[in-house]
């Protein structure tokens, strides 16, 4: 009987670890699809039909012709010819497939292990919740693209895409946090206070960075104030309030966006390293390590933000600093669960 228990709770752990990959790797998906400009290639949402790709001449010419319709052609590609289109057609169509295939696999292992009472009994809510996420996330992603095809928008709403991501990342908590539960056989007892406040303050402030830098993409912050540590000279750009009314300026001001997002990387460092003192001089050896590696990784993120910044946003410098976004946010998490939660294991 315990060979069976212990047989069905590696199943479950393997099925919740190939999620969280999938779903770190649509995270870096989304951000290379984003920064070629290939979000807005596909102009419609078709779920099921659009699970596949024009299979004819005419089917990408018709394809094409709804994409020189919207404004994004006429502002950023009016020369691209049709293998161009191709290019970003098929980031965009890789993108929504790999959620498409997200959604599948987290759905037909949970039908199953359900039937099977393979789940944890109590459990049942968070897992049909984590489903239900991932399908709003899907409607969320159109939602986003939709903003971007109307008027004279060039690219899509900052807010939206703040959104998008936000959502992204909570479902990359939720699959973490639950697959650590279910490696530590489900422990419910929180024994761990003494630092319990600061690593959730930490993991708050890793989560509002990752917002911040989102509305820094959608509004394409990156490509000014191209120095460092300075902005253009200044500690704080002249045009911080130059939108009305105040608040505004922290969404749709370029100027505040950048400065608020440098404010708030520095503030994650110092929170970092206020964590891994305390740590280290309390002797709370459960979390030293953790903690330890968390800010040897906001070091590395600060440091490839800042060349992404300096070199003007090339590819690979910011699809890094996307894939350092989300090593960040795991040790955040595997610090606030050594914080939070005393268990056996991983």
């Amino acid at each position: 009987m315990l060979k069976t228990a212990s047989r069905n709770s590696r199943a479950v752990s393997i099925w919740l670890f190939v999620l969280i990959l999938m779903v770190m790797s649509i995270i870096i998906l989304g951000g290379a699809t984003r920064l070629t400009n290939s979000g807005l290639s596909i102009t419609e949402w078709k779920p099921i039909t659009g699970a596949l790709p024009p299979l004819s001449s005419e089917a990408w010419a018709a394809e094409f012709a709804k994409y020189k319709q919207i404004p994004e052609f006429s502002a950023e590609h009016p020369g691209m010819d049709l293998a161009g289109f191709k290019f970003i057609f098929f980031m965009e169509w890789s993108h929504r497939q790999l959620g498409r295939a997200i959604g599948l696999v987290y759905f037909i292992p949970l039908v199953f292990f359900l039937v099977r009472g393979q789940l944890k009994s109590g459990k049942t809510g968070r897992f049909v919740g984590i489903l239900l996420l991932i399908g709003v996330q899907g409607a969320i992603g159109w939602w986003m693209v939709a903003s971007g095809l109307v008027h004279d928008r060039v690219s899509v709403s900052q807010y939206r895409l703040a959104v998008h991501l936000g959502v992204a990342f909570i479902i990359l908590a939720l699959l973490m946090w639950t697959w650590l539960d279910n490696m530590q056989a489900w422990p419910d007892k929180q024994t761990r206070p003494k630092l319990a406040i600061s690593a959730n303050l930490l993991f708050l402030l890793v989560f509002l960075q990752i917002i911040a830098g989102a509305l820094v993409a959608g509004t394409h912050g990156g490509l000014t104030y191209n120095t460092w540590p300075l902005m253009d000279g200044v500690v704080v750009p002249s045009g911080y309030f130059a939108q009305s009314p105040a608040w505004i300026n922290i969404f749709e001001n370029v100027a505040s966006i950048q400065f608020n997002h440098r404010m708030l990387g520095y503030t994650v460092l110092l929170m970092a390293v206020w964590l891994w003192w305390s740590a280290l001089r309390g002797g709370e050896d459960y979390l030293r390590r953790t903690a330890s590696w968390l800010l040897v990784a906001v070091l590395g993120q600060i440091a490839l933000g800042i060349a992404t910044l300096l070199y003007v946003v090339p590819l690979q410098l910011a699809l890094a600093h996307q894939a350092g976004a989300i090593i960040v946010f795991i040790l955040a998490v595997l610090t606030l669960r050594r914080a939070t939660v005393r268990a056996i294991g991983v």
